[in-house]
């Protein structure tokens, strides 16, 4: 009878549609929010900020988000609202005008705000439609979600070099295009979702959800607790360390390399689109292989590259960025998915909270690393970040996953 119910959930169909719909908007949403950390450079200079107060830009929109969407999450368990995905949009439009026209700081952690709160609708519930939209392909699905935010944010540094370096943070203005192209795909989304939310569920699916949770039904509660506290500390070590990339490493290659403001954007270019690849190819190896073989690769084997990175000449530090930010991206969409196969039935709320932990996370690190590098240095607080990779070996602690197994 087990073998029966997993077969059906293999031969569950994928909406390809609608997974490639919430990728697109997923990159327009990341696009903009790229905006911000693509204007750090030329904020710094025109306002006179700190380096701490380029941290606290950051932490004001990440924390936003990471506050406000396990409350999403949670919600959206409770009574699932798909109209809320395009309202998400509105709310990244009104801080995409407000970024456009500020005139000081104060101004711009104000629409930094609005763009986090935009971000807090839209990653729980979409990171939900992904896994309606899965069939018994979670790992790819999520990848396909991800991928899009990744390469929506790889655009950022691009924007700064042909783009901010010569028009300004009013160049902003033009996202306004991109903000209401992704609400006319969020409608679409909220169609397909209340379409499929209104649908009578068959009278199998209670068994052949306990057949696709085999994770979660093997394994004790307070397995799972400790599981789950394994997850925060390998999401930790990845998202502080890309945020020691994202928000500081342009300042790390003028400052010690000499490079120009346009010549660093195209290092964390080729950062940001090399994490978009291994965003991509995550997901379906995890599928094959399991969840805890690819989280436990990714982490751990991103330590040769971000260890050395610091410690090498200016071509060799953009091949190690390239190298490590490839590695490493492919582990949040599986850790996503790991989590919600430990807690079934709690889509929303394991969403939210783990990418509210991702922006929650970020953002304090960017903030944090900030006045590290005021109290030091830039090349310092780079080489104290290389080694929270790391932290990965935690991942041989989870349990093992039976993906595999269920497959067979």
């Amino acid at each position: 009878m087990a073998r029966a119910e997993r077969k059906t959930m293999s031969t569950a169909a994928t909406v390809f549609p609608i997974l490639f719909a919430i990728s697109i908007v997923h990159l327009l949403n990341d696009t903009m929010q790229s905006t911000v950390s693509a204007l750090f450079p030329i904020l710094k200079d025109s306002l006179q900020l700190t380096y701490g107060q380029i941290g606290l830009i950051a932490f004001a929109m990440n924390m936003t988000a990471s506050v406000l969407q396990p409350i999403v999450g949670w919600s959206s368990d409770l009574k699932p609202r798909p109209l809320i995905l395009p309202i998400g949009v509105v709310f990244t439009l009104a801080g995409v005008v407000g970024l456009a026209l500020a005139p000081n700081f104060a101004t711009i952690l104000l629409a930094v705000t609005a763009m986090g709160v935009g971000s807090a609708i839209f990653h729980p519930e979409s990171s939900r439609v992904a896994y309606l939209a899965a069939g018994a392909q979670r790992g790819l699905a999520q990848s396909i979600f991800q991928v899009g935010g990744n390469i929506g944010s790889s655009l950022g540094p691009i924007m700064t070099a042909v783009l901010f370096v010569h028009i300004g943070q009013g160049g902003v203005l033009w996202f306004t295009i991109a903000a209401a192209a992704a609400i006319a795909i969020q409608a679409y989304v909220a169609r397909w979702y209340g379409n499929r939310l209104s649908q009578p569920r068959p009278a199998a699916s209670g068994r052949a959800r306990q057949a696709g949770s085999t994770l979660a039904s093997s394994l004790s509660g307070s397995r799972i607790f400790w599981a789950m506290v394994i997850l925060v500390f390998l999401v930790f070590s990845k998202h502080v360390y890309m945020s020691s990339i994202t928000s500081f490493y342009t300042f790390y290659l003028i400052g010690d390399y000499g490079v120009s403001v346009q010549h660093s954007q195209w290092f964390l270019f080729a950062f940001l689109a090399a994490s978009a690849a291994g965003t991509f190819f995550g997901g379906p190896l995890a599928d094959r292989y399991g969840r805890r073989s690819i989280i436990w690769l990714s982490i751990l084997g991103t330590a040769p590259f971000s260890i050395a990175l610091p410690y090498s000449n200016l071509v060799v530090s953009g091949i190690m960025c390239v190298c490590a930010g490839f590695v490493l991206s492919s582990a949040f969409s599986i850790i996503v998915v790991y989590a919600q196969e430990l807690l079934p039935g709690k889509v929303g709320l394991v969403s939210g909270l783990f990418f509210g932990l991702a922006f929650g996370l970020g953002g304090l690190g960017s903030a944090v690393l900030g006045w590290i590098a005021d109290a030091t240095s830039i090349a310092f607080m780079m080489k104290m970040c290389a080694y929270l990779p790391l932290l990965g070996v935690m991942a041989i602690f989870l349990p093992k996953d039976r993906n595999r197994e269920a497959a067979a």
